[in-house]
């Protein structure tokens, strides 16, 4: 017998082996689910290219200036498109999974199983982060080729953590709005308007510094924000030393234990339509 892939015998293995066991299995089961669906494929991987692509090519790829001083145009779209990446796979994408298999009774009879509901939330949580840092090289790699887009090597690292701190925030965040949306219909309208507004006053898309002070107050209370100012500035020619953002790092983090706190609260294995 097996639940998702995980053999009787790993269920009954002690609990200091079986642990990461029953995780690495359930993560293979949920990476080829995401993979094996056309829907979660064309948000994660190819809207990311095309945006890149497209934005690049409407623009032209010249200098100019953004935050006082030049940087070339795909220089600013790879970590903005980078940023669109990791809210798609790991909370964009996610809700509308969560909410789908939730109200299929997908969730509730996953939770009926033997395998412990924490290894069910880790190996979701660890596709996002997977997905989102694969994206993310893949974008880092086209900006490299096709565009000349150079990351230093010394803001590597930061680049990096930025990655999975934003992949993790917001995939804490997929928990806890899911609770809050109450068929699957609605999920992907409802989570689409609440990100297409953030993408353009974040500066994903257009630079914050063209916008008023205004917009620029209410992006910055969102986490979107603060993930492209920690992933551009990793591309920025103007940054010095290891370009690691603190203190928007500490707001994506902030927000991320609001996400999980409320999840606790508000998440739902069994139906929730009316």
């Amino acid at each position: 017998m097996s639940v998702a892939g995980i053999t009787a015998d790993e269920l009954r293995a002690p609990a200091d082996r079986s642990g990461l066991r029953l995780v690495a299995h359930q993560l293979r089961y949920d990476l080829l689910t995401v993979w094996r669906d056309p829907q979660s494929r064309f948000f994660t991987v190819l809207l990311p290219v095309i945006f890149l692509v497209l934005l690049t090519s409407l623009f032209g790829n010249h200098s100019r200036y953004i935050h006082g001083h030049l940087i070339k145009n795909s220089t600013y779209y790879v970590p903005g498109v980078a940023t669109l990446g990791i809210v798609a796979s790991s909370f964009l994408n996610m809700v509308i999974t969560i909410t789908a298999q939730r109200e299929s009774g997908v969730l509730k009879r996953r939770r009926s199983t033997p395998v412990p509901a924490w290894v069910l939330i880790a190996s979701r949580a660890l596709t996002s982060v997977i997905l989102a840092i694969v994206l993310v090289v893949a974008m880092v790699a086209i900006g490299r080729i096709l565009y000349g887009v150079h990351l230093p090597s010394s803001t590597i690292p930061a680049f990096a953590l930025a990655v999975i701190v934003g992949a993790a925030c917001f995939c804490c965040l997929s928990f806890a709005v899911a609770g809050f949306i109450r068929n699957a219909d609605s999920a992907q309208p409802t989570i689409q308007a609440i990100v297409l507004p953030l993408y353009f006053i974040s500066g994903v898309f257009v630079p914050k510094d063209q916008l008023s002070h205004t917009l620029q107050d209410i992006a910055n209370v969102f986490p979107i924000s603060h993930l492209d100012n920690a992933l551009f500035k990793a591309f920025d020619p103007a940054t010095t030393g290891s370009g690691l953002a603190g203190s928007d790092l500490l707001i994506l983090a902030i927000w991320g234990i609001a996400g999980a706190l409320v999840a606790l609260w508000r998440f739902s294995w069994e139906p929730r339509s009316d």
